[in-house]
């Protein structure tokens, strides 16, 4: 029964592009600004556990916290451009 259901959703998935270097590129420069901005925009950015090593004034919940939205964002960016046929 749960194959029949994938098989009916399935012709109603977009197409999403398969790893390249650019989509590599993309999320990741979508992480490092999150990561750089990050320290105007978190109100408690050095709360919790201290990240060695990083320059930026994060902790480390601060510092995954933007990694994570950073991806996300590189997710979103990566899936519009191929939905428009940029990418």
């Amino acid at each position: 029964m749960v194959s029949s259901i994938l098989l009916a959703v399935q012709s109603t998935v977009p197409s999403t592009p398969s790893w390249s270097p650019t989509v590599g590129i993309i999320i990741s420069l979508c992480t490092l600004i999150s990561v750089l901005l990050a320290p105007r925009i978190i109100d408690y950015r050095e709360v919790g556990p201290k990240f060695p090593g990083l320059p930026l004034p994060l902790s480390a919940p601060a510092f995954v916290g933007a990694a994570c939205f950073g991806h996300l964002l590189g997710v979103g960016i990566v899936l519009g451009l191929t939905n428009i046929g940029r990418l």
